[in-house]
C-alpha cells in the first residue's frame, strides 16, 4: 500500500503571495533574494560557505521552476530542468504564522482574525500581565513587548537569573513566548506557566504560548537550547491527521508538527534539536513508516535560526545542507510513494524587521515515473486533500488532489 511523506521547509518562501501588500511585505522573495545575495558575494562567511547559491537536488525537484511560477524570475544559480511535477502554493488563511500556514496544509484554512499583540511598550495587556504574574506565582515579567527571541535573553537574561522575574515577548505573529533559564528557573517550572498561559490567552485566538528555555551567564553569553515547546490552539477544522487517525493509518509527525497541532491526531512525535539530527531521525522514520502511512515533518531552523536572525549566510547554507541530504531521502522512497516538499510562508532574510514574510511556497512532488510538469498555482489545502487521496482517505471541507494532473515520464 502508497505511503506518503510531507516535509515543510519551515519559511522557504518563494515570492510575494497576491495579498502581499497588506502585510507590509510586497517584494519579499526568501530563497530569490538568498540567492541573489549568494551571488554577489553576500551569502559568503569564512567557514562556512560560500559563492552562488547551489541547490541541484531541489532544482531537479522543481524550485527553481516554482519560482519562476512565482514571479516570473529564476533566481541566481537555480537554473535547471525539473525531473518531476511542482507547482506554487499560496496561502488563503488569515496571517503568514506557523499554525495557519500548517493547517491549512492540512486542509483547514484559517478565515478567523488571530489576535496580534500591538507593537507598544508594553505590548500585552495589563490583565494579563497581572493575572499571569499572579496565578504562575511570579516574581515580575520582563521585556513584555515585541522583541528578537535571542536579543531578548540577551537583554534580561541576567535580570531573569538575578531577580526570578520570567522573560515574556512577543512578536507580529500571534504568539507569546515565555524565556527561562533552564537551572535558575527550572523547565519543568517554564512548562507549567506556559500551560496557565495558555488557559489565559484561550478566549482571545491566540495562536502560540511557546517555552523558551535557554542556558548560559552574563559572562559567557546565554543559548537558546532544544527543549523549546508550543502550546498551540486545536485546529479549527478536521486535518487529514484526524481522517487519517480515524482511518487507523500509522502516522509519524516530525519535529514541532506534534505542538502545531496541539497533539490531535499527530500519532508517534518524535523530534530533534537541528535540521541535520532532525532529517537523521526522519531517515529512520521512513523505514519505521508502515503501508498506507503518513510522515509530515517541520524542518524549524531555517525560520527560527536564520530567518528571523536575518542571517543570509546561515539561510544560505542550510538550504544546501539540507539539499546534500536529499539522495538519501529518495533512496528511501517506494515507487508508490508521495513526496511533498513544501513551506508554510516566507522568512526573507533580507527583508525589514524579523518577522516572517507573506509568500508564496513550492510544492515539489516526487511520485514513482510522474512526469516533469507545472500544476500551476494551488491553494494550499490542495497538498492536504493530495495526501487523502494518495491514500485513499477523504479529503475533506477544502482543498482538491492535483494527482489526476500528474503523468507518467515518456
Amino acid at each position: 500500500m502508497a505511503r506518503a511523506f510531507l516535509f515543510v521547509l519551515d519559511s522557504v518562501g518563494i515570492g510575494g503571495a497576491p495579498d502581499a501588500a497588506d502585510y507590509g511585505d510586497a517584494g519579499s522573495n526568501t530563497v530569490g533574494h538568498i540567492a541573489q545575495a549568494c551571488a554577489a558575494g553576500k551569502g559568503d562567511r569564512d567557514g562556512l560557505r560560500h559563492g552562488p547559491l547551489t541547490l541541484p537536488n531541489l532544482v531537479a525537484m522543481g524550485l527553481g521552476a516554482a519560482c519562476t511560477d512565482a514571479t516570473g524570475q529564476i533566481p541566481n544559480g537555480l537554473e535547471g530542468t525539473p525531473r518531476n511535477p511542482w507547482a506554487v502554493g499560496v496561502e488563503t488563511s488569515n496571517g503568514k504564522d506557523t499554525p495557519s500556514g500548517h493547517w491549512e496544509i492540512a486542509g483547514v484554512p484559517v478565515t478567523f482574525d488571530w489576535t496580534v499583540f500591538p507593537d507598544e511598550n508594553p505590548s500585552l495587556p495589563a490583565w494579563l500581565i497581572r493575572d499571569l504574574t499572579k496565578q504562575a506565582g511570579l516574581s515580575g515579567l520582563l521585556g513584555c513587548r515585541h522583541y528578537s527571541g535571542t536579543a531578548v535573553i540577551d537583554d534580561f537574561g541576567a535580570e531573569h537569573m538575578r531577580t526570578g522575574a520570567l522573560i515574556c515577548y512577543t512578536s507580529a505573529d500571534s504568539v507569546l513566548q515565555l524565556a527561562a533559564h533552564e537551572e535558575s528557573f527550572g523547565l519543568e517550572r517554564l512548562y507549567a506557566v506556559c500551560e496557565i498561559a495558555r488557559k489565559l490567552v484561550d478566549p482571545m485566538s491566540l495562536g502560540r504560548v511557546i517555552a523558551r528555555p535557554f542556558v548560559g551567564d552574563a559572562s559567557s553569553g546565554f543559548t537558546r537550547t532544544g527543549n523549546r515547546r508550543d502550546y498551540a490552539m486545536p485546529p479549527p477544522g478536521v486535518t487529514v491527521l484526524d481522517r487519517l487517525t480515524d482511518a487507523g493509518r500509522h502516522i509519524i509527525t516530525m519535529g514541532k508538527i506534534g505542538d502545531i497541532f496541539a497533539h490531535r491526531g499527530v500519532g508517534d512525535v518524535r523530534k530533534a534539536f537541528g535540521n541535520m539530527p532532525l532529517m537523521d531521525k526522519t531517515l529512520t522514520a521512513m523505514d519505521d513508516l508502515a503501508n498506507g502511512g503518513f510522515l509530515f515533518a517541520n524542518f524549524v531552523d531555517f525560520d527560527s535560526e536564520f530567518g528571523h536572525r536575518r542571517d543570509v549566510p546561515g539561510y544560505a547554507n542550510a538550504l544546501e545542507e539540507f539539499d546534500a541530504r536529499m539522495p538519501q531521502v529518495f533512496a528511501k522512497l517506494r515507487r508508490d510513494d508521495l513526496l511533498i516538499l513544501t513551506a508554510d510562508h516566507g522568512n526573507d532574510p533580507t527583508w525589514r524587521g524579523s518577522d516572517h514574510t507573506r509568500e508564496q511556497v513550492p510544492v515539489l512532488i516526487r511520485l514513482g515515473d510522474a512526469a516533469p510538469a507545472s500544476l500551476g498555482k494551488r491553494v494550499m489545502s490542495d497538498m492536504g486533500a493530495t495526501v487523502a487521496a494518495h491514500l485513499g482517505v477523504a479529503r475533506g471541507e477544502v482543498g482538491n488532489s492535483f494527482l489526476d494532473m500528474i503523468g507518467s515520464k515518456t
